[in-house]
């Protein structure tokens, strides 16, 4: 299985953060928050390919991230200090691997393949619900490259 058959398989999409992704659920019940009203809770499928990186970005709600296939994927955050900081998100439970991850509401992060040549294919969920009048992309070059590595 490849990155292309998956895009394809899975009706993914290209994201303006980069990779490709597909809602997958969007809860009916609705919560209020300081923003608005948003859904209890969505989720997504989202998919890098090699060379392919999501930028620097965050977001008003908590995000939790599931790794399924291809290659780890190195999410890239910065810590409460401002350090960039990164976990590898995988199936291996060895070498600091996680098969999950939360992000905290506000967190400025990013992701890359851990290793060029494939691909990573993961699911987030986001709650209370994501909405993009909570997203907000960082400008290009204030933050520093995405990393493969483990910082």
């Amino acid at each position: 299985m490849d990155a292309e058959y998956i895009i394809q398989a899975l009706q993914l999409v290209p994201h303006p953060e980069g990779g490709f992704y597909r809602e997958m659920y969007r809860s009916d019940q609705v919560l209020k928050t300081p923003f608005g009203d948003r859904s209890v809770a969505t989720s997504i499928y989202y998919l890098l390919r090699s060379g392919e990186y999501s930028s620097w970005h965050r977001i008003r709600s908590d995000e939790l991230w599931f790794y399924h296939a291809g290659v780890p994927l190195c999410l890239n955050y910065l810590d409460e200090t401002g350090s960039q900081r990164g976990i590898l998100l995988g199936a291996g439970l060895t070498d600091g691997v996680h098969p999950y991850y939360c992000l905290p509401r506000g967190t400025w992060f990013g992701a890359i393949p851990s290793q060029d040549g494939s691909f990573s294919l993961v699911s987030c969920v986001v709650a209370p619900g994501f909405d993009f009048a909570d997203f907000e992309l960082a400008e290009s070059g204030v933050f520093p490259q995405i990393s493969q590595e483990l910082l």
